[in-house]
């Protein structure tokens, strides 16, 4: 029952996240919810073409407590403390419109096919389209993924 209401939570909190982002190019990537009563932490990842500033950090911050404070004050039970960030350089990719960003960039992918064993490969992200990566993992040599056997994703970060 506890997940279930968390899971409710995290929810109601994207759709506010989501509405203080209104009017910005600001993106909810992640929301995640920690501890519980006066050690609670709400800590919410954003991202935008182009990458993320500190004071786009400060305006979804202030939007987002005015919202969580005056209109859902019972959401969280006033105790909580608020952290907004970008989801950094190696950030997590897990919905479609996070792989559909980062094309042509290198990839580190944690697959698991049907049957199979667990599988790590890297490369470019060549092409994402109807639930497929392809990703480049030499020199011509390209390999199709379907989306749904992806366990874990992460952005590379190239020197």
């Amino acid at each position: 029952m506890a997940a279930i209401e968390n899971k409710e939570l995290l929810e109601r909190i994207t759709q506010l996240g989501e509405r203080a982002a209104m009017g910005s190019d600001l993106e909810i990537v992640e929301i995640q919810l920690k501890g519980a009563g006066q050690a609670r932490l709400l800590r919410v990842y954003i991202d935008k073409p182009g990458g993320v500033t500190h004071g786009d950090c400060e305006l979804l911050s202030e939007r987002l407590g005015q919202l969580l404070d005056n209109e859902d004050s019972a959401l969280l039970d006033g105790h909580y403390t608020l952290e907004v960030s970008s989801p950094g350089i190696e950030r997590k990719l897990t919905k479609p419109r996070d792989f559909e960003r980062v094309i042509g960039q290198k990839i580190r992918l944690a697959v698991q096919p049907p049957g199979q064993s667990r599988q790590s490969l890297e490369g470019r992200l060549a092409r994402f389209a109807n639930g497929e990566l392809e990703v480049e993992v030499g020199p011509g040599n390209l390999v199709h993924i379907p989306l749904e056997t992806v366990q874990k994703a992460n952005l590379k970060f190239e020197w």
